[in-house]
């Protein structure tokens, strides 16, 4: 038994990757997960969608490499996502997902019983759409029906753990996000779980990550290729396994996953929080993250190319290439064009879901080039705020390991380290939140004492390290003050705008 596996359960797929003791990937498999949209705002996947996902995934696995070699696995999961199952662990209707935003309405009235500081106190989470929280305070709402048959409320992790070994049990880093966990306790909260007239006994019971939560019963075993008795350990949210795949332990290291959505997390020892991020317990299992996100990260480039630009990435493979010529070719600060990335609202620092995106002074010499280049500063100028603001709260950041997608583009990189004005590193590692999860795994399989002396011993190799130009980072922090003062400038021209689109539905 010589590997251990990392099974991301992402939003769109899961990905299964063996992994050796030194953190070498060498075998994997994957495949999609539908998703639906069944009404405005609502994001929505079948629990056994994810299930019939891991199981393709893992089969592909155990196809490639023997099953026998594999001595644990654990899971990194999409967070804050919510299934709902009666006794039986059948469920009783669509999960709803991160994404959802049907719950948005229900802030207030949960803020107004529980307090905004009081919520932030406890889970870490400032009032958002984005955690659980507010999808079940919307279910109770308008499915009370399903609502009080819910048996089980649980996270993507613990119903795969449910499908694998049979146990009802997920992790500290599964439970977390949904915005019900006490973050100092480690449980989950009597008062929060009061106020929805839920017992602590409707959830799975969240152990510590790398704890062995059970072992592959014989039919998860026919299903998937795995041997049966496989050690399943407790994994985590898929950005906080990213940061653990990361080694980010503290020292001044900081993760930066530049994908659909942009993610950043720092390691603290110590539980503080705060509107400029959002605190979420380390999968290190001794510690938090402090993470800010940015929903649109990765996905601008997309929206700009294709709805913007009228051009065709499937047809045309090279059109991102040329944007970024065109981009790279333009000044610092785009000769004064300014983008406020907020297409799908904003999480930290403000916490808005009626905000929106925004292109400010536009001129006849702006071009393809500048509108592109503008959006990767729009995005690293946010980036560079939430930084400046989690150093000022006592943890410094000098390193940032940078991973997803942007992370292949040397613009992207060298925009960014100017920007933020710190040391940028490439992981080699593809899939951080697998390797962070099989970190876990080979915790779980007694390789190693602790999740950080697993990470430190498989991290991934660090390469095409960049230090801020001098000058650069000059003009970015001026225009970083002008940036700073375009959100609020527009706050209540966002509500208005929310209040004309609701008008206008009606």
């Amino acid at each position: 038994m010589d590997l251990v596996v990392g099974l991301d359960s992402s939003t769109t797929a899961t990905k299964a990757v063996a992994w050796t003791r030194e953190g070498q990937a060498i075998a994997e498999g994957r495949a999609p997960v539908p998703m639906s949209n069944p009404a405005p705002g609502g994001f929505e996947q079948q629990p056994e969608e994810w299930w019939q996902s891991a199981v393709t995934a893992l089969r592909q696995l155990t196809t490639a490499i023997d099953s026998k070699r594999i001595a644990a696995l654990a899971i990194s999961n999409q967070r804050e996502s919510v299934g709902f199952l009666d006794a039986a662990g059948r469920s009783l209707r669509p999960a709803m997902l991160w994404l959802d935003e049907r719950g948005r309405a229900d802030i207030p009235r949960v803020t107004a019983a529980l307090g905004a500081e009081r919520l932030r106190e406890i889970t870490g989470k400032t009032p958002d759409v984005t955690p659980a929280l507010y999808s079940l305070a919307w279910l109770q709402r308008n499915e009370p029906a399903n609502f009080t048959a819910t048996q089980y409320f649980v996270d993507v992790q613990g119903y795969l753990a449910l499908r694998l070994t049979g146990a009802r049990a997920t992790s500290w880093g599964s439970a977390d996000p949904h915005g019900l966990f006490d973050l100092r306790e480690k449980k989950l909260s009597p008062e929060i779980l009061a106020w929805l007239g839920l017992r602590e006994d409707q959830f799975f019971p969240a152990e510590p990550p790398g704890k062995v939560l059970g072992e592959v019963t014989a039919e998860a075993a026919a299903a998937t290729g795995l041997r049966p008795g496989t050690i399943l350990a407790a994994g985590g949210g898929d950005g906080q396994a990213a940061g653990l795949g990361c080694a980010v332990l503290g020292g001044g290291r900081a993760y930066l996953n530049l994908g659909t959505a942009v993610v950043s997390g720092v390691f603290s020892r110590t539980c503080r929080t705060d509107p400029a991020f959002r605190t979420e317990t380390s999968l290190s299992g001794d510690g938090y993250i402090f993470e800010t996100c940015l929903r649109t990260g990765m996905f601008l480039t997309d929206w700009v190319t294709k709805r913007l630009f009228g051009l065709d990435p499937a047809g045309d493979p090279g059109c991102y290439d040329r944007l970024e010529t065109a981009a790279a070719a333009v000044p610092p600060g785009s000769d004064g064009l300014l983008l406020l990335p907020y297409w799908s609202g904003v999480m930290s620092p403000h916490w808005n879901p009626d905000a929106r995106g925004a292109m400010v002074g536009f001129a006849p010499e702006h071009d393809r080039g500048h509108v592109y280049r503008a959006l990767i500063e729009g995005i690293a100028l946010d980036q560079a705020a939430g930084y400046d603001a989690i150093e000022a709260r006592g943890e410094p950041i000098e390193e940032i390991v940078v991973i997803g997608g942007g992370a292949k583009s040397p613009l992207w990189r060298r925009i960014f380290a100017d920007a933020t004005g710190r040391e940028l590193v490439a992981s080699e590692t593809v899939e951080a939140s697998s390797l962070g999860a099989a970190m876990l795994a080979a915790v779980g399989a007694g390789w190693y004492a602790s999740p950080p002396e697993a990470a430190r011993a498989m991290q991934g190799r660090l390469s095409q390290r960049l230090s801020p130009d001098p000058h650069r980072h000059a003009i970015y922090r001026e225009l970083g003050a002008i940036y700073a003062g375009l959100y609020p400038a527009m706050t209540e021209t966002f509500a208005r705008l929310a209040r004309f689109r609701e008008c206008q539905r009606a």
